[in-house]
């Protein structure tokens, strides 16, 4: 049959109605609350392309290389071309709309259900399309708008990387009554990261697709299921609903002011989605993540799905927290049992800085050259002078790192802290005093490099200690260190991102998006200039570089937005690099050929990063934001933007900004925000050192260095002044964006985001929330 009804569906039918259809039937069998449904079967979406005779010219069409952007393209263009203008059999459209009378002449919601949807190895959640408020007349159409969306680039590019033959993929849609809400969201039926029996609700005004696509930041509730008690309520300023406009379709409104600031759910409500959340959860035995809507005083289930984010290694945890709470009492436990950990302040060989959490034990490697990489090996502590992009291979099968410079700014402080791998920097003259083979225990929240036991020791009372079966002490993870629970803040809180090998763990931390992506991580990591490179391998290959490195983070974020920043390496680092002999020696690198300046400069090299964003697009990475270096007047943006229209890039279409770390452009800001962009972001690292004329790497001066000198914070608090006049969204991504007070300042001004390291985030929402608190209460009172 072209359609069946929810009740006639369930689990087991899951390669003919797809995983989200399956769900919903087997929700409406155990008697609750779904909107009435029919589901096109991917069998009638098969028998489609079959019987008009158009399947095998369609996958012939999608037989491409995935990496040729324009063939790509064409491919998507022609395949659903085919499906769109194909007429459907008879049969197929009169039982739809039969189907459709049944259920009531009523305006329906459309919804794709991929067949391959819940793959445990794979993901095709929210490639495939979703209609609103869908008339009789639309059906159809609509239909087949779900069956052609199987077949835009970023699906067929997705299926191409993981392995998946386009002819074995089929599609189902759901067609389902729908409910004009009045407050929708999402509950997680347990707790999200530890599976334990909190529940967290999501609520907003109208549809709930503002809450699932991030358009609005929605009121939070935490529930102890136990106990019933609401634990935790934090009300946003709710400022756009999603609603049905005049015409059907589904549009974006402005909350009422009286309703921006009102509570979503009463605690009656709230009790009543917790009791239907149970009972999914029971029927399920395990957590759900559930899609809710309240329509006159009745409660909906739109869709539910597993939790796929709890910890499984979390039933360890009280161990481990006795373990660390032992640890951090003198380690008597380590002692006790056989010597296995020392005392920090027996043997303590070398001090620095902790920029990354964690305390390990490992087999020290000297890694001077590039060439002495080869010998790093899991579990070793690489010891360096400083690391460089072309060592993060090495940093990953590390399990800790030592560097004589650097700071908690430095390369090896921030790629330490996304890949969640301890380290100590600033430690001097470590790569002189430790040898290789010397086992060592460094501490990342300490700052010290010790005298080491035998790693075998250590391995066994970690495992005894911990019981939870890992090799080494595991770097703290942010859920170690607060509640899991992320705090809704109407002020986004935003991740950095130094390296595409962090996107997992950046995405994990539940940031609102990431607010710097360095491309030059990509670029330097190739042991070439860019020149180089392009000489070696081709303009094309230099172009795939940049594609691939952005792509793998902005799909782990999709639809969060990901704020790209294009190349912004000073000369000295060129200089290491194979081709670097033709690049300029200069005094202070800082202040020379770097960011926007070298771009404009050599406008071939930088149209190929151009390229590289303008093929992302095309692949369907509309999340991508592209964001302009070391700016300092308009005159470098309006040069840079005509280059983007040059190479296919509309500004009126696509979200691009600028960096502000000079002061010319802090004072410049009303002529940039004039030359149309759409965000600017503070680099306060850059921003400070040229107010204050203070390189935060000397250590003569480096005392000096002050990102809450009242004249950083003045220009600051114009530029965001100024921005919000003109609706250009303000954000900051520098170190100091992890402080509290600079946190504090900055939701007083207004700020739009905040992006902060990885391991800051969590601490950053807390104290956005306890800010925007203050001011909430400041208001009313």
């Amino acid at each position: 049959m072209p359609t069946l009804w929810l009740d006639e569906i369930g689990a087991d039918d899951l390669s003919r109605v797809g995983g989200k259809a399956a769900s919903l039937g087997e929700l409406t069998a155990a008697g609750l609350p779904v909107p009435s449904a029919f589901v096109v079967t991917a069998d009638t979406y098969r028998s489609f392309i079959e019987e008009t005779e158009i399947d095998e010219e369609l996958f012939e069409v999608v037989d491409v290389d995935s990496d040729d952007s324009a063939a790509l393209a064409e491919a998507a263009e022609r395949a659903q071309e085919l499906i769109l203008e194909t007429e459907a059999p008879p049969s197929v459209k009169e039982d739809l709309l039969a189907a459709y009378d049944e259920m009531g002449d009523a305006d329906v919601a459309v919804r794709s259900s991929a067949t391959a949807e819940d793959l445990p190895d794979a993901s095709f959640a929210g490639q495939q399309d979703t209609y609103l408020n869908v008339s009789r007349a639309d059906l159809l159409r609509r239909v087949k708008e779900c069956w052609a969306s199987l077949f835009t680039q970023r699906a067929i590019y997705y299926r191409n990387e993981q392995g998946f033959d386009d002819a074995a993929v089929d599609i189902a849609v759901v067609v389902q009554q729908m409910v004009d809400a009045e407050k929708s969201g999402v509950m997680f039926t347990s707790h999200p990261s530890t599976g334990a029996p909190t529940a967290i609700l999501e609520a907003a005004w109208g549809l709930g697709e503002a809450v699932v696509s991030g358009a609005v930041s929605p009121d939070n509730y935490v529930v102890d299921r136990e106990s019933e008690e609401i634990e935790e309520v934090t009300v946003a300023d709710k400022k756009v609903m999603c609603v049905r406009g005049e015409d059907g379709e589904t549009v974006e409104r402005s909350v009422p002011e009286e309703k921006r600031n009102e509570r979503v759910l009463s605690p009656e409500e709230i009790h009543r989605l917790i009791d239907v959340g149970e009972l999914v959860e029971d029927h399920y035995d395990t957590p759900q993540d559930v899609e809710w809507a309240i329509f006159e005083d009745e409660v909906y289930l739109l869709q539910s799905r597993p939790i796929t984010t709890i910890d499984e290694a979390v039933e360890g945890e009280e161990a481990d927290a006795a373990t660390a709470s032992a640890d951090e009492g003198g380690e008597a436990s380590g002692v006790a049992d056989g010597g296995a950990m020392q005392s920090q302040t027996d043997d303590v060989r070398l001090t620095g800085i902790g920029s990354s959490p964690g305390k390990v034990t490992g087999e020290v490697r000297i890694v001077s050259k590039l060439d002495n990489l080869d010998k790093v090996e899991e579990g070793d502590i690489i010891v360096t002078e400083m690391t460089t992009p072309d060592m993060v291979p090495a940093m990953k099968r590390a399990a800790g790192i030592v560097t004589d410079q650097g700071g908690m700014t430095s390369h090896a402080a921030i790629v330490s802290r996304e890949l969640g791998v301890p380290a100590v920097v600033g430690a001097d003259d470590a790569s002189d005093r430790l040898r290789d083979g010397q086992i060592v225990t460094i501490d990342g929240d300490m700052g010290t490099v010790e005298q080491g036991t035998e790693i075998a020791e250590t391995e066994e009372s970690t495992e005894t200690d911990a019981n939870a079966g890992a090799e080494q002490p595991a770097a703290a993870e942010p859920s170690q260190q607060h509640s899991p629970v992320k705090p809704m803040t109407g002020t986004e809180v935003k991740v950095n991102v130094s390296i595409p090998e962090a996107a997992e763990r950046a995405a994990a931390t539940g940031a609102d998006g990431v607010g710097l992506l360095r491309i030059e991580h990509m670029i330097l990591s190739t042991n070439k200039t860019p020149a180089r490179y392009v000489e070696d391998h081709g303009e094309r290959a230099y172009v795939d570089e940049i594609v691939e490195g952005v792509r793998s983070v902005a799909e782990a974020f999709y639809p969060r937005p990901v704020r790209v920043r294009t190349l912004d390496a000073p000369s000295d680092e060129f200089r290491q690099l194979q081709g670097g002999e033709d690049e300029p020696s200069e005094h202070n690198p800082m202040l020379g050929y770097r960011g926007i300046r070298r771009s404009l400069d050599r406008p071939g090299e930088f149209k190929l990063e151009l390229r590289a964003f303008e093929r992302l697009y095309e692949l369907g990475y509309d999340n991508v934001e592209l964001m302009l270096p070391l700016v300092t007047d308009a005159e470098d943006v309006l040069r840079a933007k005509a280059l983007m229209q040059e190479v296919g890039i509309d500004p009126e279409k696509r979200d691009w900004g600028v960096m502000v770390e000079t002061p010319a452009s802090a004072l410049c800001i009303e002529e940039l925000c004039e030359a149309g962009l759409d965000f600017v972001s503070f680099g306060t690292n850059d921003l400070t050192q040229y107010t204050l004329a203070v390189d935060r790497n000397n250590g003569n001066v480096a005392g000096r260095f002050d990102e809450l000198h009242p004249a950083v914070l003045d220009l600051m608090g114009k530029v965001i002044g100024t921005c919000r006049e003109y609706d250009v969204a303000t954000s900051i991504c520098g170190q100091a964006a992890s402080k509290p007070e600079m946190v504090q300042f900055l939701v007083d001004e207004g700020v739009t985001s905040i992006s902060a390291n990885i391991d800051a985030v969590r601490d950053v929402q807390h104290e956005v929330k306890r800010v925007e608190q203050r001011l909430l209460l400041e208001s009313v009172r």
